[in-house]
């Protein structure tokens, strides 16, 4: 299965290769991004600033454990998150109280918890969250999904947007430069400085993992990467191994 989710970052699509992808949904029918690779693969360094924990903080990391434990994501919680955010949105997310309406426009720079209610910072956690475990989770930190098949995430993005995904583990992370032609203005580039990160995981049989995936990033997107389109993508992997 390759599943393309509906939304994608001004960073563009990604092109392996000589191959470029074109999007072809309402006002982007022609092709105005464009993503290509830098130099080939080198190691990007997220840098948060000073004093922001991250996983290699100790205790951010037996805080996330902790939450990890007590969500004990298992089927039922996962279809129950899906069903209440599958099709959240910024206007919902503003109506509901979680965020404010003088938050930056989408497209422009990082939301900051000033913009968002004490609500929304714990809804934006959870999304973090229950994103963490359907890619890394396992009897270790309660999580009860019986994976069955292996497959791959894409995310492209903004490398100066990259640090609210600065927790997750186990990802590989590529330089890119993109294009991206704003038809309103508001946040056009030229080969702008990307990030492309990729993430194996497991998906379980109904394959709800990626639908759950897909509704985690909406959050996490709405409430704080604040792209106009964040794109992200997940393919099968027919075989995999790590080599020692």
């Amino acid at each position: 299965m390759t599943q393309t989710l509906p939304f994608m970052s001004r960073a563009g699509y990604v092109a392996f290769g000589a191959s470029v992808a074109i999007a072809a949904w309402g006002w982007l029918r022609s092709p105005l991004m464009r993503t290509v690779r830098a130099d080939g693969p080198r190691e990007i360094r997220i840098q948060p600033p000073a004093n922001a924990p991250t996983l290699k903080d100790p205790t951010e990391r037996a805080q996330r454990s902790e939450r990890l434990r007590h969500l004990s994501l298992n089927r039922d919680k996962l279809r129950q998150f899906i069903n209440c955010y599958r099709d959240s949105s910024r206007e919902n997310l503003i109506a509901q109280g979680l965020l404010l309406d003088s938050a930056p426009i989408k497209g422009t720079a990082l939301i900051s918890p000033a913009f968002r209610t004490a609500e929304g910072d714990a809804l934006l956690q959870q999304a973090k969250d229950i994103l963490y475990a359907l890619l890394f989770g396992d009897a270790s930190s309660h999580t009860q999904l019986k994976r069955m098949q292996r497959e791959l995430l894409t995310l492209t993005l903004p490398r100066h947007k990259a640090k609210p995904l600065s927790f997750m583990q186990a990802a590989t992370e590529l330089a890119a430069a993109g294009t991206w032609q704003d038809p309103e203005s508001v946040s056009s580039d030229e080969r702008a400085e990307n990030l492309i990160i990729e993430v194996e995981y497991g998906e379980i049989k109904e394959e709800w993992i990626g639908d759950g995936i897909i509704a985690a990033l909406k959050l996490i997107n709405n409430l704080e990467v604040n792209e106009q389109i964040l794109y992200a993508r997940m393919i099968d992997i027919e075989q995999s191994t790590l080599i020692d």
